[in-house]
């Protein structure tokens, strides 16, 4: 994530990387790099390292709510073998149209034909009200990829039907929603995952395995992003920047789509009873307060749950941030650009076991930015300890380059590191200069002996998920072991919620200026103090709504 790095500087930080994570566990690296390489063909593989088998019956018969674009997104990666879509409902021709259909043999959303065959369209039922998938009784589960507003009032009318859910990110709207999110699923005994998938990405486990490690030595250090260029105007026929009703440009940005004619036709008339003020509210969901959370919640929620996730899963202490509609000029509610640092607490805050402060100096500061208007970096998050830095990029690459050690001579290109066993028997970096690469060229993170792209772990997560619904039937009403299977999920609800919690609290700290402290009582599902008790849930004429 540096702004300039020569390809041959990338082909040393993946050999670095690999040749660290084998040495620390060569066992188990011939397993991840056979997997990895494999890409998504390995299935089962993979399931392995993560707990799951094959189902034992048939799978999961599921319905998909939202059948935009992420939702195409959780089509195309799912196996057949573990989830079975027999319905979709979405309100908006245009994406009952494309679910089916696809965008093409290569691209992330190919469509249920070319996954279920040419009867697809005759074999899984089509509805426009989610109520007709919640009183199906051959549903056993749901995948819910709407609007944010929508996530609460489904999963939990889900829960209540007897439905599994799975839900896309961020959980909730607000942190009220995810508290009573989660305990809809603990009175229904359902289970609730939350789609933050780097938590079943093989390249990030591998990433925290030499995290753990102690490779990288002292960690102060997180810089996280996702940038974007969004500046570029849509041109008309005559090769001339459209212009919008007030003489706006209108930029190519896809969380700002055109309304679909056919969409317009059949809903505009349905407004009010769709609870939504306009068409362009409906289709630009993201760019509006009320029914969306903003780049925090879309983009900054993944890269904060990895960096999270990378310092052991633990909660930050403070967040300060800036953010602004700082480039558009068009009717958009939510910032363009935000800039975030959190304090997390490093290994030696708490008292081991306790939440009892040790060494209140002992912080480690996250940075996060996500702009539209300058691509120049891969999104990611870069790691940076006293003896190594840890770069992974696009969810597809790691790279690890040693810090130079100045009582060795510093070579010409870059360094080639090593793990060594220190004298307390654990690890330790040794750096060697170099003018060139060492070993063969990396298998990790899409190297060139890579076959095809490195999961981002949607399979994975949609497939477990089938595990432990099928798991969580076999327990014929045991009460602990249906709360077992619940949360066995990586990103069961009570983890989900301290990702909404991270970028909600975010926001607020943008919005007043402040540096906000976060406070036990939030990640806590039983009690009712949260973050953001100012946002209010409203309906499309501003009353406010009730959830659950």
């Amino acid at each position: 994530m540096s702004l300039i790095t020569p390809p041959e500087q990338k082909e040393i930080g993946k050999s670095n990387f690999e040749a660290a994570a084998e040495q620390l566990s060569p066992t188990r690296r011939q397993f991840l790099k056979g997997t990895l390489a494999a890409g998504a063909a390995v299935g089962l593989g993979v399931g392995g390292y993560f707990g799951y088998t094959r189902l034992s019956g048939n799978p999961v018969r599921t319905a998909l709510i939202g059948a935009g674009d992420e939702g195409g997104v959780l089509i195309n990666e799912h196996n057949p073998d573990f989830l079975k879509f027999i319905a979709v409902c979405d309100i908006r021709p245009s994406n009952r149209e494309r679910i089916f259909k696809g965008e093409g043999e290569n691209s992330a959303r190919r469509g249920l034909k070319r996954l279920y065959g040419a009867n697809a369209e005759k074999d899984i039922k089509v509805c426009t009200d989610y109520k007709d998938v919640l009183n199906n009784k051959d549903v056993e589960a749901v995948v819910i990829a709407l609007p944010l507003h929508l996530h609460a009032k489904v999963a939990i009318d889900a829960m209540k039907a007897g439905k599994h859910v799975l839900c896309e990110k961020l959980m909730g709207w607000n942190i009220r929603q995810c508290k009573q999110m989660i305990r809809t699923a603990d009175e229904t005994g359902c289970i609730l995952t939350i789609g933050h998938q780097r938590h079943y990405s093989l390249l990030y486990h591998q990433a925290v395995d030499v995290i753990n490690a102690g490779v990288l030595g002292d960690i102060k250090h997180i810089r996280a992003l996702w940038h974007r260029n969004n500046s570029w105007p849509e041109l008309d026929a005559g090769g001339k920047p459209k212009l919008d009703a007030k003489g706006n440009p209108v930029y190519r940005d896809g969380w700002r789509k055109a309304v679909d004619k056919k969409d317009r036709e059949e809903l505009e008339a349905k407004l009010g009873e769709l609870d939504y003020k306009t068409m362009e509210e409906l289709v630009r969901w993201r760019l509006f307060q009320r029914t969306g959370g903003g780049l925090m919640a879309e983009l900054g929620s993944h890269q904060l749950d990895a960096c999270s996730i990378f310092l052991g899963k633990v909660h930050p202490l403070h967040v300060s941030g800036v953010g602004g509609k700082f480039f558009y000029r068009d009717e958009r509610e939510i910032d363009d650009h935000v800039f975030v640092t959190f304090e997390f607490p490093g290994k030696h805050y708490y008292k081991p076991g306790t939440h009892e402060v040790d060494d209140k100096d002992d912080v480690v500061v996250v940075t996060y930015s996500s702009i539209n208007t300058n691509a120049s970096e891969p999104y990611g998050e870069c790691v940076m300890g006293s003896r190594a830095t840890l770069v992974v990029e696009n969810e597809q690459t790691a790279l690890l380059y040693p810090e130079r050690d100045p009582n060795k001579k510093a070579g010409d290109k870059g360094l080639v590191m090593t793990v060594t066993t220190s004298g307390g028997g654990k690890p330790a970096v040794d750096s060697t200069a170099t003018t060139g690469l060492v070993g063969a060229p990396s298998n990790v993170g899409g190297g060139p002996a890579a076959a095809g792209k490195v999961s981002r772990g949607y399979r994975e997560e949609m497939e477990h998920f089938a595990y432990c619904v099928r798991m969580i039937q076999g327990a014929k009403g045991d009460r602990d072991e249906i709360k077992k299977w619940q949360q066995t999920p990586l990103c069961h609800g009570r983890v989900a919620m301290a990702d909404a919690i991270i970028a909600l609290t975010s926001n607020l700290a943008m919005r007043h200026h402040e540096r906000i402290e976060f406070k036990p009582g939030w990640f806590d599902a039983t009690s009712e103090d949260v973050p953001d008790a100012e946002n209010k849930a409203t309906d499309a004429k501003g009353k406010e709504i009730e959830i659950a």
